[in-house]
Parts: structure tokens; C-alpha cells; sequence
């Protein structure tokens, strides 16, 4: 069986090649345009610049990948699915209220009420310790690999100012061993490839830190859903067995 390579993983390689294909874009283009507006950039921003477009792929592939299974993967329309499952469990029919779950099964919400259905005949503590249980396996992954944009963020700014050093360094060294009428010239370039390096990083932080912040306020609001709605199962559950339904019922599954 061949092992499929991680979307992160695929998405950095798939950007890091954009940027030679960026190139000889501009130079067929017989250097005017757009492209060959991007190749100078690169050009004048030096070492440091190409430093963070692998910072920039790495924070990329973390954006699309979180975006596409925080959206689309464990994201459900919370009120709509639990007013399914309620009606179910009301209705006694636990084992249809399981497989509403089983329609969704990488989704967040209803893994956590699965869990609970599941010991739905079982003890009251039962109950809790499953959705607990269910809650504290879900919430890391919902959370994996987010904070780390806020420390890419860090990353890239720290290179964008360790290329304004490196910039002004080499620009100031390069002044002293060339005739007066280049130093201006010298000193130029260096500033401009220290200022270039500086303006990529901090875009880049900037960039990185929304998107943190967005994907953090989307999975807290996931997390929140729940919270709030694994406390009503374990309610309506416990009330379902308090009403008058046996915990050795046989009428749900009891695995």
C-alpha cells in the first residue's frame, strides 16, 4: 500500500516550487510585468528573503489544512444535529439516534454524543466518564498545529530582522572598499535589501497572526458546542433512565 504524504507536508513542497517557476516566468517574459516586479523583489531582499518563503509555505500549509478539516471535517451545524439526536432519544430509539452519528464520524459534536449513546443503558457514571473521555480525545486535535502560526509569526519577524542586519552590515562593509562614486550606490542597495527583508517578515507575522486568531475564535466555538451540549445529553440521558427506562434496557446498543 502506498502511504499517502500529509496535506501540510504536500502543500510546502508544492509552494517552495513556485518560486524557481516564478522566475523563469519573469525571464521569459523578457523581465517587464508583474513577474518580473516579484523577481526583483527576491532579488533585492536577499538570503534572508527566501529564509521566510519557507516560514510563509510552512504557515500556508498549516492555514489550508486546519481551514479544510476545521470547516469541513469537524465542523457540524450544532442546533440542527442535536435537535435530531433529542427527538431520537425521547423516542426511546437509541440505536437510529447512534447511526445519526455514524453519518458524520469525523466530526467533533458527534463523536462526543456517540460516546454518550453508546452507554446511554448503562450508569449515570458511566455516561459522564464516556463523553469526558470522548471530549478529552477531540479537543487536542481540534487545537493541533494552530498555535503554532502564533510562533511562526515570531519566526519571521525575527528573520526579517535579522536580514535588516545583515542588510545595513554588508552595506556599511561594502562602502569601504569601493571608489567614492559607487558608495552611494553600495549603501543603497544594502539598505533597500535590509528594508525589503524587514517589510516580508513583519507581512508575513501579520498575516500569520490573523489567521491565528481566526482559526482560534472558529475551533473555540467548536469546543463551546460541546461543552454545551454534552452537559444537555448527559441530562436528557439521566433523565431518560430516571423516567422509567431500565439501565438493562436492551431497546440501544450497551457497548
Amino acid at each position: 500500500m502506498i502511504k499517502r504524504v500529509p496535506v501540510p507536508t504536500r502543500t510546502i513542497v508544492l509552494f517552495m516550487l513556485l518560486f524557481p517557476a516564478i522566475a523563469w516566468a519573469a525571464e521569459e517574459a523578457g523581465g517587464t510585468g508583474f513577474l518580473s516586479q516579484v523577481r526583483g523583489f527576491f532579488e533585492a531582499g536577499g538570503t534572508f528573503i527566501y529564509v521566510n518563503c519557507f516560514v510563509l509555505a510552512w504557515g500556508l500549509a498549516i492555514i489550508i489544512e486546519r481551514m479544510y478539516f476545521i470547516f469541513f471535517r469537524y465542523n457540524v451545524n450544532a442546533e440542527a444535529f442535536m435537535a435530531q439526536v433529542q427527538k431520537l432519544v425521547m423516542a426511546n430509539n437509541i440505536e437510529r439516534a447512534i447511526k445519526r452519528c455514524n453519518a458524520a464520524p469525523s466530526a467533533a459534536l458527534p463523536r462526543v454524543v456517540r460516546a454518550g449513546l453508546t452507554r446511554a443503558n448503562r450508569g449515570e457514571g458511566e455516561i459522564r466518564n464516556a463523553v469526558e473521555e470522548a471530549i478529552l480525545e477531540i479537543v487536542p486535535i481540534l487545537q493541533k498545529r494552530t498555535g503554532n502560526l502564533a510562533q511562526l509569526a515570531n519566526i519571521a519577524t525575527l528573520l526579517g530582522l535579522l536580514g535588516t542586519i545583515t542588510g545595513l552590515v554588508s552595506a556599511f562593509s561594502a562602502t569601504g572598499a569601493v571608489s567614492p562614486e559607487l558608495k552611494a550606490e553600495m549603501l543603497a542597495k544594502g539598505v533597500s535589501e535590509a528594508l525589503y527583508t524587514t517589510a516580508f517578515g513583519l507581512a508575513i507575522a501579520v498575516f500569520f497572526m490573523l489567521a491565528h486568531m481566526f482559526l482560534t475564535n472558529v475551533t473555540k466555538k467548536i469546543v463551546d458546542e460541546i461543552d454545551q451540549w454534552s452537559v444537555k445529553l448527559e441530562n436528557m440521558l439521566i433523565s431518560r433512565q430516571k423516567s422509567g427506562v431500565s439501565p438493562l434496557d436492551r431497546s440501544g446498543p450497551s457497548a
